[in-house]
């Protein structure tokens, strides 16, 4: 049995916060600056905040959060950053899941969980701009605590140097923790965000890991923090050199193609959107991550 880690759960809650704060600063600043803006171009857009909420079974309060999502801007089509923590009992069928992937001894008996994070989809009006996808989240049970987040690009219209300072920066942020993260979390990346009936991956990967649970609260959460610290240096500059670059209407063809894959992936393999429907999250801020429009060849 593990302690109630109140102080813990605190710190952790209010980090998820100040991460979706500057995120949200600096997402508003390339939005607002962009006035120099390709073929097609847009108004601006602005975040909007919207309080969440998790319903639990018997109707007693089980946390929520906040969805910070902007639509229909120039350099944003759809983005949100989202923050919850939430808090309950685990239904019997989200017990059993855990318990077999975990192998938690005694979810039946005590099922009570808290979780905190933060999700992170970005959609992109110009197809030459990658989709970029983020979280880090920290979990509870009696029996266990762990960390588990990263980030991974999608880009529709591929640039190899964009990929490589995508990458190049997480190592950068990861390596003080140890060099054996970044090759973990990429390969971790590399298998969890692949689509088996595409034979695919969704994008060119990034770092990914789940049940980060060393013993060593602190340093799993420094770990945790460079993860989400690491994610504007790694996609801000990337917006910033191709937001205005033309496109044309087979570029957007393209990009609304890819992001069929997107759609595909977390509506059947992200166990994210299956845990959070499946113990009553706000749905709206579990689907915040499907793009706006999508085709299917």
């Amino acid at each position: 049995m593990t302690s109630d880690m109140q102080a813990e759960k605190v710190q952790a809650a209010r980090w998820f916060k100040t991460l979706r704060d500057d995120i949200v600063t600096a997402f508003q600043s390339l939005e607002d600056s962009h006035s120099d803006g390709p073929m097609n171009d847009k108004s601006a857009g602005a975040f909007e905040v919207t309080k969440t909420t998790r319903h639990s079974d018997d109707g007693t309060d089980a946390g929520g959060g906040e969805m910070s999502v902007m639509r229909g801007g120039r350099v944003f089509e759809k983005v949100g950053v989202n923050i919850s923590t939430v808090f309950g009992t685990l239904a019997p069928r989200a017990q059993a899941a855990m318990a077999a992937r975990k192998g938690i001894e005694g979810m039946a008996e005590d099922p009570r969980f808290w979780a905190s994070g933060i999700s992170l989809v970005a959609h992109m009006q110009n197809p030459h701009c990658p989709a970029v996808h983020m979280n880090t989240r920290m979990f509870w049970t009696p029996h266990a605590w762990w960390f588990g987040g990263g980030s991974d690009l999608n880009p529709c219209l591929e640039y190899e140097e964009d990929t490589e300072h995508f990458h190049k920066t997480q190592k950068v942020f990861l390596d003080p923790h140890g060099s054996e993260h970044y090759p973990a979390l990429k390969a971790w990346a590399d298998e969890y965000f692949f689509i088996p009936h595409r034979g695919r991956a969704r994008g060119v990967g990034g770092i990914f890991m789940d049940d980060r649970c060393t013993g060593n609260w602190d340093a799993d959460f420094k770990l945790t923090q460079d993860i989400g610290r690491a994610f504007l240096p790694a996609y801000q500059p990337l917006i910033e050199k191709r937001r205005v670059d033309d496109w044309s209407e087979a570029d957007k063809d393209t990009q609304l193609v890819h992001r069929g894959l997107y759609a595909e992936y977390n509506l059947v393999y992200d166990r994210g959107t299956k845990f959070g429907l499946e113990t009553g999250h706000d749905a709206n801020a579990v689907l915040m991550s499907l793009p706006p429009l999508a085709k299917w060849v």
